[in-house]
């Protein structure tokens, strides 16, 4: 059972007093930020290109405040995700986002007013104060965007409305982690217990087909209850991607999704391309999935259990030990950093009443790279830890490396970083494996991984583009719409038919993600990158692992295909794709072989 914030040890929470001592401390900057956003929208508005000094001068105060304001606003975000339920932190978190948006009103001059330049204005200017020279990818990223900038006062207009255009997703968190409360159900010891978010997914895989039915139903009768409410936010959140796309001169929410970290749709065509090919192999998968439980029918509450009646556990200091182990592959500078985020308490560790679901690694760039786990003994928590440090371990490299500027990285790249981290640990567990009980245990565990992260996430990123283009073309996307739409693509993925599977049909309305506008894709073609690259460091040399090094520490200082070519992948082919299916068919046939042997038994 969830326990209350103050019942976890001091040890398994994160220290946000390395962001901000005290919060009269953080109130005190909020308001000394405050005044600063505002004053430099009527200081420096109409004069960024009064000269080349000035063009310097005002872009090193933009970039001083936004830093200031990222800071602010991760320290009130990260208080709110650690207990929704308190008001405090849900207005440091409303004044933090209020403050994001006056930054963005009191800025919205700089990109119109910077791109009245001429590419050899700019030129000229950078030999009159070599110091430009720093900015020169960011300047070079805005040319890039030119034809999707609007006026000043346009600008300024969108920038002010900024939390406006948010508040579905917002009103979507709050309802969803802190407003409602699923019904109790029996684990598998017969308790009660309260069914939550954290621990869903870990009833879910029990052995016990009771209990998997009852939390599946429990939960999703709750989904079928407020439908409307969620279909509500949702095509919200759908129609503001829309309308910013359209008003800037996209032609689809995706395009003006995908445009930001300059990642060519061609990726997203050639993944959804490729998956569909590949469902075959999914559907070979089911196919076993049910043999192997013995079921006469498979149900969707039936696709999470571990086939393997081997049951991993480890609690967190085993998962800590195990962590350290794995990722020593990445050489000394890695492994040192990894030791301070377990001594410098960089991780909130147990699930708690109102904290939010999940997992992810946050902070800022002037902060530790802070992650938030929901412990639950598991072996997918033990993956789960070391995906959120790789994602640490590149803001990490990132900032050490990089500028304020470049100190950020897209997450078609993140995901990478953080995926690799779980094909080397599967490939260290594999090797480790004693007998055929525990390498079919660990085999079904990574067929189960590429199947929530790279068939399930393209099913996502089909859904959420199908409900943009819907949306666009006059279609209402109101709780039946979504729900049948949502049943058919699940059918195709799975081979389950919807008609006996009727839940599944609500399951759009408890995905955080698609309010992140065209993240999910990111995923998938991260886990198959990631296959590739994990090759390389367990299996390459010392380049390879200096290479992928590199790839850490570049951060945003170049473009996002160039910064992966760069350790070897080509995102912009299907090439890495097909090795990634390849390895799973691999998997899989050696999974059958081990099942004909009877190991399953």
């Amino acid at each position: 059972m969830a326990k209350e914030r103050s019942e976890i040890q001091e040890a398994h929470t994160w220290d946000l007093s390395t962001i901000f001592a005290t919060d009269e401390a953080w109130e005190k900057e909020l308001e000394h930020v405050k005044q600063s956003v505002e004053n430099s929208g009527e200081r420096f508005s109409g004069h960024l290109l009064d000269s080349a000094q000035s063009l310097l001068k005002i872009t090193e105060v933009m970039l001083e405040l936004s830093q200031k304001v990222e800071k602010l606003y991760v320290y009130a975000s990260m208080k709110n995700d650690q207990d929704t339920r308190v008001a405090k932190y849900q207005e440091y978190q409303s004044k933090a986002s209020n403050l994001y948006a006056k930054f963005g009103e009191a800025f919205a001059f700089y990109e119109p007013e910077f791109l009245t330049l001429q590419p050899s204005q700019l030129d000229e200017m950078m030999g009159i104060v070599p110091a430009l020279q720093a900015y020169q990818h960011m300047f070079e990223r805005l040319f890039a965007k030119k034809q999707h900038i609007l006026s000043p006062k346009e600008e300024k207009l969108l920038a002010s409305a900024s939390e406006i255009f948010g508040s579905a997703s917002e009103t979507f968190e709050i309802f969803d982690n802190a407003d409602i409360t699923f019904p109790k159900v029996k684990n598998e010891e017969g308790e009660q217990v309260q069914l939550t978010h954290g621990n869903f997914i870990t009833l879910m895989e029990s052995k016990d087909r009771s209990v998997r039915k009852a939390a599946y139903q429990a939960l999703y009768s709750h989904y079928e209850q407020f439908q409307h409410t969620y279909a509500k936010t949702l095509q919200t959140n759908v129609k503001v991607h829309n309308f910013n796309a359209q008003i800037r001169g996209y032609h689809s929410a995706r395009e003006a999704a995908l445009a930001r970290d300059f990642i060519p749709e061609r990726v997203y065509d050639v993944l959804i391309k490729a998956i569909n090919q590949a469902l075959p192999l999914l559907h070979r998968y089911m196919k076993l999935r049910q043999t192997v439980l013995q079921l006469p029918d498979l149900k969707m509450y039936d696709v999470y259990t571990p086939l393997s009646k081997l049951d991993y556990k480890f609690n967190y200091k085993e998962g800590v030990e195990k962590a350290k182990e794995v990722l020593a592959i990445f050489g000394n500078e890695y492994r040192r950093r990894v030791e301070s985020a377990f001594k410098e308490r960089w991780i909130d560790v147990e699930e708690n009443i109102g904290k939010r679901s999940g997992a992810y690694s946050g902070g800022s760039y002037d902060t530790k790279a802070f992650m938030l786990l929901n412990w639950q003994e598991t072996l997918d928590d033990l993956f789960t830890l070391v995906h959120e440090m790789g994602h640490s371990m590149h803001s990490t490299f990132t900032r050490e490396n990089q500028p304020y500027v470049y100190g950020e990285y897209p997450i078609f790249l993140a995901e990478i970083a953080s995926t690799t981290n779980e094909n080397i640990l599967t490939e260290t567990l594999l090797k480790e494996s004693k007998d055929d009980k525990e390498r079919f245990a660990l085999l079904n565990h990574w067929l189960d991984s590429f199947k929530g992260t790279v068939f399930r996430q393209s099913q996502f990123a089909e859904f959420e583009q199908l409900i943009h283009e819907q949306d666009a073309s006059g279609e209402v996307l109101t709780s039946e719409y979504l729900n049948r739409c949502y049943a058919e693509l699940n059918e195709k993925y799975y081979g389950l038919l919807a008609d006996e599977n009727k839940e599944i049909q609500y399951e759009w309305a408890r995905i955080p993600h698609f309010y992140y506008d065209f993240y999910v894709f990111q995923y998938a073609t991260g886990f198959a990158a990631a296959s590739y690259l994990a090759e390389k460091v367990v299996h390459g040399n010392e380049g390879d692992r200096e290479k992928y090094i590199d790839y850490l520490k570049a951060g945003s200082s170049a473009y996002p295909l160039d910064v992966i070519s760069k350790a070897g992948v080509n995102m912009a082919s299907g090439e890495y794709l097909t090795a990634a299916f390849d390895l799973f068919e691999r998997r899989l046939t050696e999974l059958e072989k081990l099942v004909e042997k009877g190991v399953h038994l």
